[in-house]
């Protein structure tokens, strides 16, 4: 019988909820949200159950590279694949293990999130506050409104939030901080492609940054529930694996990507495809390496 989060660390998890910190509500005034790190080792502990032995980074000097580029203020990216809500934590995490350049690398990461981590519930958002973020309102959100009267208030508000986080970013990606990004914006479903493709806006933030890195993952400790709830996210124990590509340059990507692109074509959404496909590259890499 499957077991889901809840059913196994209810304990764990009451006690990061009355650790909890920070609001369930998101405006323009707290888009950026430190990580509260009273709620890692929680995490940690978790993390220590499932992860099997193997569990890794490859590609850990590229990550190291990144970080070095960025502590010479240049701005830095890193574009991962999405399987899990369990990603960000478990590289966080193997980053921190890897040693003091690791773990430099680690701290300085800070991620772009959707505000619905914050809205959707109290657990989610006990997980999700351990890590540094940046919350944004992201254009999908809006494909499940129908009323045009709530549309056009979520429009203005998702305007106030994007810009103050956009105003955010510049800041924290000038003050040494490497910005993490998930290109498809949410976690792969399997039997729905389209989950796993990129979005367009992902042409932006190349286009906002020097360099940056593509992170592929293979292992799954937190697998989507039918409902899709973390809650009922069924718990597995795996070896996880990351991949880092070597660093590069975002103007050379983004200009090539662009002069690939076919002319009838959107190009910026051409961009986010070929970030998908280097980082599908890396996942196959990845599997390959986990046998």
């Amino acid at each position: 019988m499957p077991t889901t989060i809840l059913e196994k660390y209810r304990d764990v998890i009451i006690q990061m909820m009355k650790a909890s910190s920070q609001a369930a509500t998101v405006t323009e005034k707290n888009v950026f949200q430190p990580g509260n790190l009273s709620n890692r080792p929680y995490i940690e502990k978790i993390l220590l159950n499932q992860m099997r032995e193997g569990s890794r980074i490859v590609g850990l000097e590229n990550i190291e590279d990144l970080h070095r580029r960025c502590g010479e203020g240049k701005s830095c990216l890193i574009l991962m694949e999405h399987y899990s809500n369990f990603d960000l934590p478990a590289f966080v995490y193997l980053l921190e293990q890897s040693g003091p350049r690791g773990r430099a690398a680690a701290d300085s990461i800070i991620a772009i999130a959707g505000f619905k981590l914050n809205a959707e519930s109290a657990v989610v958002r006990a997980f999700t506050e351990a890590y540094s973020r940046i919350v944004i309102y992201p254009s999908r959100s809006f494909d499940s409104i129908a009323d045009p009267e709530v549309l056009r208030e979520e429009r203005k508000k998702s305007n106030l939030i994007n810009r103050a986080a956009l105003h955010e970013m510049i800041r924290r990606k000038h003050e040494g901080h490497i910005i993490l990004v998930f290109p498809s914006g949410t976690r792969y479903r399997p039997g729905r492609p389209e989950t796993k493709r990129g979005l367009k806006e992902i042409d932006s933030y190349i286009k906002a940054f020097d360099y940056m890195v593509f992170v592929g993952s293979g292992g799954n400790l937190l697998r989507l529930g039918p409902s899709g709830d973390m809650e009922v996210d069924i718990l597995a124990e795996d070896t996880v694996v990351f991949k880092a590509g070597p660093v590069t340059d975002c103007g050379e990507f983004r200009l090539r990507a662009h002069g690939e692109a076919p002319q009838e074509g959107d190009a910026k959404q051409f961009t986010a495809d070929r970030v998908m496909e280097a980082l599908e590259d890396l996942h196959n890499e990845v599997e390959a390496l986990r046998g």
